[in-house]
């Protein structure tokens, strides 16, 4: 089972990968990162990422009930111009409050393809 870098690895190797990073949605730290950075800097991205988790994970419209082993939200997916930013959430034998972000070039990545990869490894990723 992966840890924290192996994972990240993984993701680059995603068709179109151009960064990722392993998130706390709470703190809105990095607790990993690889790859570029949307604007060069991973902490400025992975705050303003956690914002948007936190609001989908936290607000009644986009969260159906949990069922108190998952997050209530398995996925986020944000397009524009040139790329896709899907973020995942993560299940922890803690807390559950991280996710992994994926920034994929839209010309050449799949997005169905990114976000089956990305569960998987989600699924796999082990946080000590």
């Amino acid at each position: 089972m992966p840890g924290i870098d192996e994972c990240l690895l993984e993701a680059m190797r995603v068709p179109g990968a151009r960064g990722a990073a392993l998130v706390d949605w709470t703190s809105g730290l990095a607790l990993g990162t690889v790859g570029e950075a949307p604007g060069g800097d991973h902490e400025t991205t992975a705050a303003e990422a956690a914002e948007l988790a936190r609001l989908a994970a936290e607000h009644g419209a986009f969260a159906a009930e949990p069922d108190g082993e998952r997050p209530p939200v398995e996925d986020l997916i944000v397009s524009n111009r040139d790329s896709y930013h899907l973020l995942r959430f993560v299940v922890t034998s803690f807390d559950s409050t991280v996710f992994l972000h994926l920034w994929l070039a839209r010309d050449e990545g799949n997005l169905a393809l990114a976000r089956i990869r990305l569960g998987e490894m989600a699924d796999r990723l082990v946080l000590a």
